[in-house]
């Protein structure tokens, strides 16, 4: 499906409304931001201090619709345009299916947030790095936010910051974020990564199982033919095949589908 033309009068609007509709299903007030930024990453990797850094400390708390999740947005401004930034609950991977890690993956799936900001640890990268390759898979804009460089250089760590960038496909940016180390050259990256109509792909690893390609083209195409609208119906095909409860139960209920109906739509209770 070709990305909306602004130049033809509607058919953006037409697309931004259809997003705050998805985004008000998963309980996001968000009609008066430009942009929905989501903050990604693993536990203890500083995500909480990056959202402090960006927002302000200016942030309202609140659980996920149905969950005993705690969910914090909060906002920030910059060259006229106002973001709002969503804190995703801490998780190691999008592949198994705990609340925590059901959560983030029904956000950045569903949601389909305007950039991904993933956060990693840059004294364990290796780690870390599994939950952005991971995301990557499911999205074209995001932003590597390498924190706690402070304490990678405390221990004698040095990262490649430019040939970790070529080689994942996104902007990948240093930072402290206690200190405010890197902030401002986030900020900058985020916005730009917003404004592309159609960001390049990033690195994405094959999204397939060794003996199962048919099974995988099929399941594919009859959620393609069931759930038009669906984004990533490779990935959720391969979730299929894979067991995922959680998905399997969406699936059958249609409840899949409903996540990424139009503006207009009546919502469920």
């Amino acid at each position: 499906m070709s990305a909306p033309d602004p130049h033809i009068p509607g058919e953006a609007c037409l697309s931004c409304s259809s997003r705050f509709s998805q985004l008000r299903k998963l309980g996001l007030r968000v009609e008066e931001s430009d942009y929905v930024i989501a903050l990604a990453g693993n536990p203890n990797t500083g995500k909480t201090t990056v959202f402090n850094a960006l927002t302000g400390l200016r942030m309202h708390t609140g659980n996920w619709p149905g969950k005993t999740i705690s969910r914090a947005e909060g906002g920030f401004s910059y060259e006229g345009k106002n973001f709002k930034l969503v804190d995703l609950p801490g998780t190691y991977s999008l592949l198994s299916a705990s609340p925590d890690e059901e959560v983030a993956r029904t956000f950045l799936l569903f949601g389909q947030p305007d950039v991904t900001v993933i956060v990693v640890d840059a004294t364990c990268m290796e780690r870390n790095l599994n939950l952005a390759l991971q995301v990557l898979q499911i999205t074209r804009r995001a932003v590597l936010c390498l924190n706690l460089m402070d304490e990678a250089r405390a221990h004698g760590i040095q990262v490649d910051v430019r040939n970790l960038a070529r080689d994942l496909g996104i902007p990948v940016i240093p930072c402290a974020a206690r200190s405010g180390e890197g902030v401002p050259e986030l900020i900058r990256e985020i916005a730009a990564m917003a404004k592309l109509v159609d960001a390049l792909p990033p690195r994405r690893l094959p999204l397939e199982i060794p003996g199962l390609r048919l099974a995988l083209d099929q399941t594919e195409a009859d959620l393609t033919r069931c759930f038009p609208r669906l984004p990533q119906p490779r990935w959720v095909a391969l979730r299929l095949l894979e067991g995922d409860r959680e998905i399997m139960r969406a699936v059958r209920s249609g409840e899949i589908g409903t996540l990424n109906e139009p503006a207009g739509t009546p919502l469920t209770t």
